[in-house]
């Protein structure tokens, strides 16, 4: 008889597909195992807010991870349009600036006010993918971590609730913002997983007792052989290791 872990909701399981079949293949085996999910550019350009809607119905929380960038105003009406699926943490660029950050969060305290419905939003810093190499070549004049903190300084001054950023700078960020801001980390690799082509990572355990409020873990779950398994093996882990 398999043994049962119930969910732990600081886990997000990353949707990283291209169909609504896929999606529902892996929510469906999951079952009750995972209780939160990351919906990204790829699923929700392919099948848009029906997405949403059936996470909803199979009563699980919405992380929209869609990374908006552009000026003020249009990422104001962004929000604006995904407030009203009812998605718990929505990502915009904290690269966009003060008057962008500032527009996202004014939108999303309208949308709260008028139907209830308020994201949280988070920002996001300095991509996991990027090591200090990958980071110089793209003009990245300061070390990622210095960056990282200057945006999540930032950040936290124009109300947003919380920031995405690697493991590696999730102490640091506790430190600078305190309790009750949201740190959600990718990068997130369990001991019993490869590294892929991430490059900021840290398992689990470590990333939790660092500061991080949510890890969002894709391949690790995912691909894996056995899906059910990584999870209780992740929950098992996080126990184990618990301060």
């Amino acid at each position: 008889m398999e043994r049962v872990c119930s969910a732990d909701d600081r886990i997000i399981a990353a949707l990283d597909v291209d169909s609504f079949e896929k999606m529902e293949s892996i929510v469906e085996e999951l079952g009750e195992l995972v209780s939160f999910y990351k919906v990204g550019m790829e699923l929700y350009y392919a099948e848009g807010s029906k997405t949403m809607e059936w996470l909803h119905e199979k009563g699980k929380q919405v992380f929209l991870d869609l990374k908006m960038y552009d000026i003020p105003n249009t990422v104001a009406h962004g929000i604006s349009s995904v407030s009203g699926l009812g998605v718990d943490l929505v990502t915009i660029h904290a690269s966009g600036g003060r008057a962008m950050m500032e527009a996202a969060v004014k939108s999303a305290d309208e949308a709260g006010r008028k139907n209830g419905m308020r994201p949280k939003i988070l920002a996001v810093t300095v991509l996991t993918s990027f090591d200090e190499t990958v980071w110089g070549e793209a003009g990245g004049s300061l070390p990622i971590e210095s960056q990282v903190l200057h945006l999540v300084k930032l950040a936290k001054e124009c109300g947003v609730d919380g920031v995405v950023a690697s493991p590696e700078e999730a102490r640091r960020i506790r430190e600078l913002c305190g309790s009750g801001f949201e740190i959600v980390t990718p990068g997130i690799r369990p001991v019993f997983a490869g590294a892929d082509d991430q490059k900021r990572i840290a398992t689990p355990a470590m990333a939790l007792h660092d500061g991080a409020t949510r890890l969002v873990i894709g391949r690790p779950i995912t691909k894996a052989k056995d899906p059910r398994k990584a999870v209780r093996m992740i929950l098992e882990e996080i126990r184990e290791n618990k301060k």
